[in-house]
């Protein structure tokens, strides 16, 4: 997961030709691994404290000390990239916590896959631009943009394959409109991703080469994806899409003029 948020970060710095410092990636890092391992295992571990098995102490050891590396970096990062950190670290908090009527961001109908994609798109297009003072403009909103509906679409296979698991209150995109409907929806988020490229003033032939063949590799996952996957469908496969995707942008760079 830490991987795949840290490719996202790296396809921003090389569309805008970002010189982001050390101390930027290890923070986000340290921050996803951080976050996603509270999300995930904080209230097993709340519950099971005196009974945790040692692969959730190795967890929790581990997080402590990803958790001890993001407070190092913040001496390093500017106050302003702290800021906004904050603002999606408190998301990423109440996705897992609860704060109104015993209820947390997750278990609000419809907004579970919002706020990943929005915490994602946000720590990954916007962290690096405000940590090197890059000016927000019309580009930037719409690499945002383009972001988001990434997220969004990449993380539909993970509620197709929750629809066994997941409570009918939460209220996800494929148990209100079918698994099919869920894949064509998919596809057109992922043609307005493609189609938000055309109205920035300057894109690369390489970096929309490399953009275009990651859309198509997110459609067929997406259109592979079924109720009962394997293990490593989503958890590995898809995961993994963005790391594949910064992997064709450097190469692309390289044998493209």
């Amino acid at each position: 997961m830490a991987l795949a948020v840290i490719s996202f970060v790296a396809i921003t710095v090389f569309e805008f030709d970002l010189q982001l410092p050390l101390a930027c990636w290890l923070f986000v890092f340290f921050g996803t691994v951080t976050g996603y391992n509270f999300v995930k295992y904080a209230k097993i571990a709340g519950l099971h404290h005196r009974s945790l098995t040692d692969s959730l102490r190795s967890i929790q050891v581990f997080s402590f000390v990803c958790f001890t590396g993001l407070l190092l970096c913040c001496f390093f990062l500017s106050f302003k990239t702290l800021v906004i950190t904050a603002v999606f670290g408190l998301l990423t908090f109440f996705y897992a916590v609860p704060f109104l009527k015993k209820k947390n961001l997750r278990t609000f109908s419809g907004f579970k896959i919002i706020v990943v994609a929005l915490v994602w798109s946000g720590v990954t297009v916007f962290v690096p631009m405000v940590e090197v003072n890059v000016l927000l403009t019309t580009a930037c909103w719409l690499t945002f943009f383009q972001r988001f509906l990434v997220v969004f679409v990449l993380t539909l296979p993970f509620e197709i394959r929750d629809l066994q698991y997941d409570i009918e209150q939460l209220k996800t995109i494929p148990q209100q409109i079918g698994v099919k409907k869920t894949k064509v929806l998919g596809v057109g988020l992922v043609l307005v991703a493609l189609l938000l490229e055309g109205f920035k003033s300057t894109t690369s032939l390489h970096f929309l080469y490399g953009f275009v063949l990651l859309m198509g590799i997110v459609v067929t996952a997406l259109l592979r994806t079924q109720k009962k996957q394997s293990e490593y469908f989503s958890s590995f496969w898809v995961e993994s899409i963005p790391i594949v995707g910064i992997c064709m942008l450097v190469l692309f760079r390289h044998f493209l003029p």
